[in-house]
């Protein structure tokens, strides 16, 4: 017998976000390497917005946001883990044009 497939669909103000894969290893600013072992605390994360629920008004899918990967919780589809959290536990959103950003540009 094959099982139905379902459309997700976010509810009210949460957001499912796909995490970008972290480098093996990286740079700090003056050239030093830090391999992929090391876990600094309190690091926030780059993440792609793949759903939004009715009520989320500052993001939409495909979006790039900044977040606290350790206070969310995770689900796992088709061997791919996604975040889900509410709207307003993202510091920041990824824009191409601004008019009241911080003037850095990833």
């Amino acid at each position: 017998m094959v099982e139905p497939k379902f459309e997700i669909q976010m509810l009210h103000d949460r957001v499912m976000i796909k995490l970008e894969p972290e480098a093996e290893e990286r740079r700090s600013g003056s050239g030093i390497v830090i391999p992929a072992t090391v876990k600094l605390a309190n690091r926030l994360a780059w993440g792609e917005v793949c759903g939004v629920g009715t009520n989320v008004r500052s993001v939409k899918v495909g979006d790039k946001v900044l977040f606290n990967p350790e206070e969310q919780s995770e689900v796992e589809v088709h061997a791919q883990v996604y975040l889900v959290m509410r709207e307003r536990d993202l510091h920041a959103v990824a824009t191409q044009e601004t008019d009241h950003g911080t003037g850095l540009y990833l």
